[in-house]
């Protein structure tokens, strides 16, 4: 029998694991890309930094692993979570030896290494963090459990972004690094102190092998209305993350320093952190698909507005933008993470959540890593228009997927 816990130290769990996750994740996809381009890096090089990010997207390949081994005792994904969060302050250490100024190919090819280790730990955390999340939070609550996760997250973008990016102006790369590498241990407290229960094998055992693992990717897949639903995730957010990475390329170009980049990126996420919080909220009140439409709406009206600010960047004009395009990532975000956790099934939590978080990372990353050449062959206008056409895209499956989901409920 599952042990009662309480709902706010389970949420505040949660917040932590994501601010974990957020951290060295804000440092890749936020701060890097200013530092490589104030290192003179070109725009092609950054983008292919979205190459560090594969296990994001393939992490469903060894998500039901994660999920079954270790199953029956206690702290089965605890333990998971602890090893990979050791294995990412060893990445960190390795990293902070590099030499990053200037940036020379060489360092970069290895930099994007160990980066890739990186990501990789932090995927399967991820895998045991969601399947924690899924398994043990009320429906009723998983909309505010995913404004607290995303939450968590976004503030730990905003510290390896907007603060590790003005700490490496002011201390240089490598004891930046270190202060981060401290943090990620600090927050194995909160974690090794959980008690977390329990969960046993459901139905008859099975081997653990590759025939059973595409079995278990049919029976995801193969239910009903799951098509619409399929393609709602591969477009979501194809218009984000393809506008996004080269925002910051566009403010270095316009001879902003990195500490004011920093300062915008800081204020405009914590814009963004106020938007989560008011998504769990919505999401009490309003229909899933009504969310997903409004809030898909949102990105693409945020990105029409980068594309003209790109032709007149007027600063007042820039930190409009930037504040309009966090809060309306945060607001996406929460939606589709919320229907994704309503997707899964009663204990494959961990490995149903992760296979539809790499379906939209996968879609999201090949898109990411054409953003520099896209930005270099049509200029920055161009780009941010590109953008928000792919974000206004998203409104057609979520329109299709609604009707299915309102017809199979009306079904007797």
């Amino acid at each position: 029998m599952r042990q009662a816990l309480p709902e706010r130290k389970l949420l505040v769990l949660l917040a932590a694991l994501y601010f974990a996750q957020g951290l060295p994740f804000g440092l890749i996809t936020r701060a890097l890309p200013a530092i490589a381009r104030d290192a003179g890096l070109p725009l092609q090089y950054i983008g292919l930094l979205s190459l560090a990010a594969l296990p994001w997207a393939l992490k469903f390949a060894w998500a039901p692993w994660v999920d079954r081994l270790g199953r029956g005792g206690d702290s089965h994904r605890k333990r998971w979570i602890v090893g990979c969060q050791l294995l990412a302050v060893a990445m960190l250490a390795l990293m902070a030896l590099l030499p990053m100024s200037p940036l020379t190919p060489a360092v970069f090819l290895l930099l994007l290494a160990l980066l890739l280790l990186l990501n990789l730990c932090f995927a399967t955390h991820d895998i045991a963090s969601d399947g924690l999340a899924v398994r043990l939070l009320p429906v009723g609550l998983r909309g505010i459990g995913n404004s607290l996760q995303t939450g968590g997250y976004k503030v730990g973008l905003l510290a390896g972004g907007a603060l590790l990016l003005w700490l490496v102006g002011e201390i240089g790369w490598s004891r930046t690094l270190l202060l981060a590498m401290a943090v990620l241990l600090a927050l194995l407290l909160p974690v090794r102190r959980y008690p977390e229960p329990a969960q046993p094998l459901s139905g008859p055992s099975s081997s653990i092998s590759w025939r059973w693992w595409l079995a278990e990717l049919w029976r995801f897949w193969g239910r009903p209305g799951m098509g619409w639903w399929l393609a709602l995730l591969l477009v979501y957010k194809v218009g984000d993350s393809f506008g996004t990475r080269m925002i910051k390329p566009f403010l270095i170009d316009q001879h902003w320093t990195l500490a004011e980049v920093a300062l915008l990126d800081l204020s405009a996420s914590a814009a963004g952190l106020l938007a989560v919080l008011l998504a769990g909220m919505l999401l009490m009140r309003i229909s899933r698909q009504y969310a997903l439409i409004c809030f898909a709406l949102f990105q693409a009206l945020a990105f029409a507005g980068w594309a003209w600010v790109a032709l007149a960047p007027a600063r007042e004009l820039v930190w409009l933008m930037a504040i309009a395009e966090q809060c309306a990532d945060g607001l996406a975000t929460v939606a589709l993470f919320t229907v994704m956790m309503d997707r899964c099934r009663p204990c494959h939590e961990g490995s149903d959540y992760t296979l539809q978080a790499s379906v939209m990372l996968m879609a999201s990353g090949l898109f990411t890593l054409g953003s520099g050449f896209s930005a270099a062959a049509f200029g920055y206008s161009v780009h941010f228009a590109l953008a928000g056409a792919l974000a206004l895209a998203a409104i057609i499956p979520a329109v299709f997927w609604g009707r299915m989901e309102q017809s199979s409920h009306e079904r007797p």
